[in-house]
């Protein structure tokens, strides 16, 4: 058993460039995070949390720059009314561009993304140059990790360690909307 160390953002983005997967605050629960362009740090990052692949995965970003790989060209109007929840805690469930790979979208033609408004993430974020894998951090069909503790009582092995930081204040996961149907998949 090894306890996952509390990292700084310089140190958390090493562990990032690693292929590592690491807990991280953000808005309302801890994160699991890492690369989504690197297929081992994902597929690692399924087993830790026990979910299967076929469920994808969220990104989260300090800006739509970093998502535009991610996500179809879509009219900008519909970029307009994600924009409008952006920075914060909504996730919009984009159509997926081509490429994006079976292992962070799952089974959907959609992505699910976000802009986070929580300055550990953002700052995460914008240190790594990149989007950023964000489920949340407890086993499959566990209540969320609120706290350094509970992810630290949930992985005791596989994680490179835990960003330090506050929670945000939310205190539900975030809102799930589909893009194009304006349909709310998960009440925030």
């Amino acid at each position: 058993m090894t306890i996952p160390p509390m990292l700084d953002t310089a140190s958390a983005v090493e562990q990032l460039n690693a292929g590592r997967v690491i807990a991280y605050p953000t808005e309302a629960v801890y994160g699991l995070g890492c690369d989504p362009r690197n297929e081992s740090a994902v597929r690692n990052l399924l087993a830790l949390k026990g979910r299967h692949e076929t469920a994808g995965l969220v990104l989260i970003a300090s800006g739509f720059a970093q998502l535009e790989a991610w996500v179809a060209d879509v009219d900008q109007a519909l970029v307009d009314k994600a924009m409008q929840t952006w920075p914060g805690p909504v996730t919009w469930l984009f159509p997926r561009a081509a490429g994006v790979p079976d292992f962070v979208a799952g089974k959907h033609d959609t992505v699910a993304v976000r802009i986070t408004a929580h300055g550990p993430s953002r700052d995460l974020c914008t240190a790594f140059g990149s989007a950023l894998i964000s489920t949340s951090a407890n086993p499959t069909n566990a209540p969320p990790a609120r706290s350094a503790a509970d992810v630290r009582k949930y992985f005791t092995y596989g994680l490179a360690g835990i960003l330090a930081g506050e929670l945000g204040d939310g205190q539900k996961p975030s809102e799930i909307r589909d893009l194009v149907s304006g349909k709310i998949i998960r009440q925030g």
